[in-house]
């Protein structure tokens, strides 16, 4: 990428950053860090792992999209004179997921960003393809973790008339999520998206002359999405697997948290209190870093699991400073990995 887009990254999302930190109550934050003592620590390294299987799952995306067969062979040459290395896609993972917290919608930061990235290593198309693709595979994996959060409800909590209306709506809402997902893994999305967007009011100006412009390319991205599910079985389960093991093994963030507050913790229940809110906060998802939704969600799950309302506005507030932390740590990379190829 070049050392223009890179920098243009970094400026918009240090300036969203400081926004968000002028949001912020430093007296609570700093009363907040007292009590959670080393438990921060914890939590924020805790995260260092958790990337590792976003890692692993764009990587054996990409490995997959790779591996089909190519039509042009100036494509095959850029793929062998720059191989994409684990440690190299850590870092713009972690810069991708950055510019995501710091977006309104979500993927309107990352996702560009981590395909100028890949594209002189793979080509712009595989590039997009692998992108598109594991974005796919990052909400296709949420509503799995939602649907099988809600089972986990019914298995494990008493369900009222109330929550039950509630529990039977998400797990319509999820498996039509997963169906939609899965005839977009068949037959391709960009194209859907970008047919979404000419009829969309703002953009529709622009995504017209774009999907003209860039008809054959969008057709090619289309068939690698497809081409990954039929050809490379494999590669798809893994990758979603790995992401799917990351939203379960994400609760241990808010099962440290809680531990600050109770010496006993329920992991099942840590599980439910991420999906609900995650689910909430998902639902904001027009919100940059989902401020208050978060909050609201985290709030609501733990009372509604007979945990402390003052718990759940602590759990609130960790997480919170934990996203805006490696938010910070993933804008940095992005400079890092500049200063590197600048070498």
């Amino acid at each position: 990428m070049s050392k223009k887009y890179q920098n243009a990254f970094f400026i918009f999302g240090l300036v969203v950053l400081g926004i968000m930190l002028t949001q912020l109550n430093f007296t609570e934050v700093w009363q907040g860090l007292k009590h959670a003592g080393y438990w921060f620590f914890a939590v924020v390294i805790l995260w260092a792992f958790l990337y590792i299987f976003n890692t692993t799952s764009w990587y054996l995306i990409i490995k997959g999209v790779c591996s089909q067969s190519a039509d042009d062979e100036n494509q095959l040459k850029v793929n062998a004179k720059h191989p994409v290395s684990l440690l190299w896609l850590y870092k713009v993972t972690v810069s991708g997921f950055a510019l995501n917290y710091a977006t309104p919608g979500g993927l309107m930061g990352g996702e560009p960003y981590r395909i100028m990235e890949l594209a002189p290593k793979i080509g712009t198309e595989r590039a997009s393809s692998s992108v598109i693709l594991y974005a796919m595979t990052h909400i296709f994996s949420h509503f799995w973790f939602w649907l099988l959060s809600a089972i986990i409800f019914v298995l494990t909590q008493h369900v009222t008339f109330a929550l039950g209306i509630m529990l039977v709506a998400i797990g319509i809402f999820c498996s039509l999520g997963i169906w939609f997902f899965m005839s977009g893994y068949r037959k391709g999305l960009a194209n859907r998206i970008m047919n979404l967007f000419r009829h969309t009011p703002l953009v529709k100006k622009w995504a017209q002359p774009f999907v003209e412009r860039h008809r054959e390319q969008l057709d090619t991205i289309d068939k690698q999405i497809a081409a990954l599910h039929k050809q490379n079985p494999h590669n798809f389960i893994g990758a979603v697997l790995c992401e799917l093991a990351c939203r379960f093994a994400s609760a241990t963030e808010i099962l440290f948290i809680l531990l600050v507050l109770m010496p006993h913790v329920n992991y099942i229940n840590c599980i439910l209190i991420l999906a609900f809110t995650s689910l909430f906060a998902n639902l904001l998802f027009f919100i940059p870093l989902q401020l208050g939704g978060r909050e609201g969600g985290f709030l609501m799950s733990t009372t509604a699991l007979g945990i402390s309302a003052s718990a759940g506005i602590f759990v609130a507030l960790i997480v919170r400073l934990r996203e805006l932390l490696w938010t910070g740590i993933g804008l940095l990379l992005i400079k890092i990995e500049r200063k590197k190829g600048q070498k």
